[in-house]
């Protein structure tokens, strides 16, 4: 693999010493544990409030709990550039998913107050709340609050682990969720997220960073199961049998050749299951199982794939329960829109960091980011991926910390025409 020679040792120490003292900050592993609105993300975004206030910053927080220190700019009438990320994690996690971005704003705005250089325009870190959502089944919860776009309803949903709701655990870690419905009064402006990839292509390619196109939407039932009947393994005649076993199989397969359709056609789609639940206290080794839970992930960044691979999933679910006698239930839905990023400020940072020898390719995001909220929002959005290998979401992560500080100085490099750019014209 190819390594990043790092050319300015004090970017990398602020990163290092950072990542030191959030990822210290978990339940124990394997991997890291930081779960959204927990006290466990407070003390993480405290270790940022903490280092601002070492570079003479202030550290603010809006209604939801997202975090902003603010590096002032020369122009008072510039647009603002925000950078930064989240720092929830999922359960047993990596090291870098999220953090990376903002340890890498931290750096940036330390490399600018080091300097005593001034921007033209505020440059904002940005540290999100709960943007994972495997906790709450709401994507891009703390985003969408700074940007007032989160729905009454959502203050309902129930944190995975505990079964209580955002607006409890919001309340208790000092967030006020009725006034986060009205955002914390921000005008559009930029958004930049440095983020791990989350595939392999960075990594087999030798590069050490790309900008990021697009982020795929998805299609999500997270608690989906079946009904099926009981019966004994021996005993059972295969027409007899409602096996649910066998029906998700039939579904799993399915769906695997439809996907393999849609790829055919050159057209974005990727779909998963998961938690496949057959091992309630009802199973045995001897019996036809009668219940299976599971839930389904389908992506795309295309909305049109997206509801054609949905109208298919149904549609062989009816299938299947006329052929098995049995039932399915995906219940409720959640979905998140694909989101087309900027290619204006993308091509600023991508020209950037040509003039530092670096030759970044445009790449899509399979996997959802706050970036995407910004961008729904109205805000020129962009995104960095940082090469990383054994993939995302686990405790294996393994990006490196000089490919960061490249993206670091690529961006810094970048914010002389970002923050002269005029506003991007309305499409």
């Amino acid at each position: 693999m190819t390594r990043t020679i790092v050319k300015n040792r004090a970017t990398l120490d602020t990163i290092e010493r950072l990542f030191d003292r959030i990822n210290a900050i978990s339940l124990p592993g394997p991997g890291y544990t930081r779960p959204s609105y927990s006290v466990l993300e407070s003390r993480a975004h405290a270790v940022i409030a903490e280092h601002a206030a070492a570079l003479g910053l202030t550290a603010t927080r809006d209604a939801g709990l997202n975090l902003y220190v603010r590096v002032p700019g020369r122009d008072p009438a510039a647009t603002p550039l925000f950078v930064g990320s989240h720092l929830d994690t999922v359960p047993n996690g990596g090291a870098y998913d999220g953090v990376a971005g903002v340890v890498g704003a931290m750096a940036l705005a330390s490399d600018l107050v080091a300097a005593g250089e001034r921007p033209t325009g505020d440059l904002v870190v940005i540290v999100t709340r709960a943007e994972e959502s495997v906790w709450f089944p709401v994507s891009y919860i703390g985003s969408r609050s700074a940007l007032g776009r989160l729905a009454p309803e959502d203050l309902g949903a129930r944190r995975a682990d505990t079964g209580r709701t955002l607006a409890e655990h919001m309340r208790e870690e000092g967030g006020d969720p009725e006034a986060a419905l009205s955002g914390a009064g921000l005008a559009p402006a930029r958004f930049v997220e440095l983020h791990i990839e989350q595939g392999p292509a960075l990594e087999a390619a030798g590069e050490p960073f790309a900008v990021v196109s697009g982020v795929r939407g998805g299609v999500r039932y997270r608690e989906a199961s079946i009904h099926g009947a009981w019966a004994h393994s021996g005993a059972a005649p295969r027409k007899a049998r409602s096996d649910t076993v066998f029906a998700l199989a039939d579904l799993v397969t399915a769906m695997d050749r439809a996907w393999e359709t849609i790829d055919g056609e050159d057209l974005d789609l990727s779909v998963t299951f998961g938690r496949v639940d057959a091992a309630t206290p009802e199973h045995a080794f001897a019996k036809v199982p009668g219940h299976l839970d599971f839930c389904v992930d389908l992506r795309s960044d295309d909305v049109a794939v997206l509801d054609r691979a949905d109208a298919i999933l149904k549609r062989e679910i009816a299938r299947i329960e006329r052929a098995r006698s049995l039932r399915f239930s995906l219940r409720q839905q959640s979905r998140s829109a694909p989101s087309r990023l900027s290619a204006r400020l993308g091509g600023a940072i991508a020209e950037a960091a040509r003039g530092l020898g670096f030759a970044p390719r445009a790449i899509l995001s399979g996997g959802g980011h706050d970036a995407a909220a910004f961008a729904q929002a109205g805000w020129e959005a962009s995104m960095i991926f940082l090469r990383n290998a054994n993939g995302s979401h686990n405790p294996d992560e393994a990006m490196d910390v000089r490919d960061l500080v490249a993206a670091v100085q690529a961006l810094r490099a970048a914010l002389p025409a970002i923050q002269t750019m005029p506003p991007e014209a309305a499409p």
